[in-house]
């Protein structure tokens, strides 16, 4: 048999500061959550704005109270 003559290196990662490592992404996720938060928030406020004119719509004619029960309230 032959045998392999190189010396095993240690592979063992050093592990980094736990509170410092929890800092740093939390960091991240406000950089990063906070816009793309925002920016579907815009996305679904005006789907169901739209949503909510379009049965207002449809429903013309009918008092305030009927169109609440019906198609919702836009805030």
């Amino acid at each position: 048999m032959i045998q392999n003559s190189t010396p095993k290196q240690d592979v063992s990662v050093k592990r980094g500061n736990p509170l410092r490592t929890l800092v740093i992404g939390f960091l991240l996720g406000l950089i990063v959550g906070a816009p793309l938060g925002w920016f579907i928030h815009r996305v679904y406020f005006r789907y169901r704005s739209a949503q909510v004119l379009f049965c207002r719509q449809q429903h013309f004619g009918q008092s305030e109270a009927e169109l609440q029960a019906s198609c919702g309230s836009l805030y």
